[in-house]
């Protein structure tokens, strides 16, 4: 796929297949994304290859590092989706054995895992992000409602993916949705929901891509209408004026360094009815399937899903916090 390249990411590319050595993209996992992850791999391990970059795919299961460090891989990019492989997990066992990889660092990927914990930093940087409060049991409905509102998010604090998330809209439903994130996390958290529509901004190598516009016709951007619907529709360039495009940029980048976040990720919004720009959350491993945001922004930006995967690869050359 070197036909889609310029001359100058054609010489990006020679220079990286020069260094890169071994490239083992880690994908499936045992979150809740394990499917999400798997086709995030498979493409990434293709367009690497498509691109002369030796490359190959690992399965990534609870109890196979052994199995990783025998491969001796000169560099790891990092697809594993949600617990495990996003929260700082594999990062932290990566840095142990000395093994470069893509993306954030522990820090940056256990912060932005930990919603509740993103959100607060976010506060004490005078960033926009919607009320919240972290729900006990035993569960105290009156209180919940008085302090966040209608309609609300209820929602796992540890999840991607929208998964194991509510819109809650009347008292009755608060119980129930609680329950539901349960299922997936003991850290559960209810969150003012902004009522507008939702954007995301990616993030590459330090560079904010186009931003995306999501609609669908469900109640929220769930899991199905973020995979497997095909009535979402987006919207990039995000019709945005160059100004709100700019003050989203801002926000979004200030959100993914006060993280410590680097090298790639993807910065979720929600802009109310005067078009301010509420943080939602941060996505340090973003999908890379046939319906991910990335992708979209990159050849918005003319960029190749092959170049998009080189330039995240290029993040395991640098230093993680």
């Amino acid at each position: 796929m070197l036909e889609y390249l310029t001359p100058s990411q054609l010489t990006e590319t020679a220079e990286l297949r020069a260094t890169a050595g071994k490239v083992l993209v880690l994908m499936g996992g045992d979150s809740a994304e394990r499917e999400i992850s798997l086709r995030s791999g498979t493409e990434i391990t293709r367009a690497l290859c498509n691109v002369g970059i030796d490359a190959d795919g690992f399965d990534w299961r609870a109890g196979r590092f052994g199995e990783l460090i025998a491969l001796k891989p000169a560099r790891v990019f990092i697809a594993l989706h949600g617990r495990g492989g996003e929260d700082g997990g594999m990062q932290g066992a990566l840095d142990c054995a000395g093994i470069p990889y893509t993306g954030s660092g522990v820090l940056g990927c256990a912060l932005a895992m930990d919603k509740a914990r993103a959100k607060r930093l976010w506060m004490s940087h005078a960033l926009a992000t919607p009320p919240f409060m972290c729900l006990e049991t035993p569960l105290n409905v009156p209180e919940v409602v008085a302090r966040i509102g209608m309609p609300m998010m209820i929602k796992p604090a540890h999840e991607g993916s929208s998964i194991g998330i509510s819109l809650v809209e009347t008292v009755d439903d608060v119980a129930p949705a609680f329950e539901t994130a349960r299922k997936y996390d003991t850290d559960v958290m209810a969150e003012s929901y902004i009522q507008g529509a939702e954007y995301t901004l990616p993030v590459v190598d330090g560079t904010a891509l186009p931003s995306i516009r999501l609609e669908t016709p469900r109640r929220f951007y769930d899991y199905e209408a973020k995979y497997f619907a095909d009535t979402t529709r987006y919207f990039c360039p995000s019709g945005l004026t160059p100004n709100a495009e700019q003050e989203l940029v801002h926000t979004g980048l200030q959100a993914f360094r006060a993280l410590g976040a680097a090298g790639w990720g993807r910065v979720d919004f929600m802009l109310d009815k005067s078009g301010r720009p509420w943080l939602i959350e941060i996505n340090v491993v973003p999908g890379m399937t046939d319906h991910s945001l990335v992708p979209m922004a990159a050849k918005t930006a003319g960029w190749s899903f092959e170049y998009l995967v080189l330039r995240i690869l290029k993040s395991s050359w640098a230093g993680k916090l």
